[in-house]
């Protein structure tokens, strides 16, 4: 059998003359590689930016952590259009659940 071998993904890690963390991925964020990429965030301290240019693939999980790292203050650079259009949803959809959550809370509560 003739299989292409699974692209992984790969995470560079450069710190600018400003000493700003620039993280580049490139390769596929699926799986195993979304809490690689996880705990590679969660190690950083600071300002750090994640550059997207070199990303061919993400799934569901993905985009959730793109969301949630961008709404956290870290920027999205070089984000090719789908992607940037999935994280822009998912950060809607996420605003949209925690603001119906925040007014569950308020039933039975009358304005004066």
């Amino acid at each position: 059998m003739n299989r292409k071998p699974k692209m992984n993904c790969r995470i560079d890690r450069v710190v600018s003359a400003e000493s700003l963390v620039e993280l580049f991925v490139s390769g596929r964020i699926t799986g195993e590689h979304v809490e690689m990429l996880r705990g590679v965030l969660e190690q950083e301290s600071g300002g750090f930016a994640i550059d997207l240019r070199n990303v061919l693939l993400v799934d569901r999980d993905a985009v959730k952590l793109l969301a949630l790292s961008e709404a956290n203050g870290t920027e999205l650079r070089n984000c090719p259009p789908y992607i940037r259009e999935w994280v822009t949803r998912e950060r809607a959809e996420t605003h949209r659940r925690s603001s119906e959550q925040g007014l569950e809370g308020r039933e039975g509560i009358e304005d004066v």
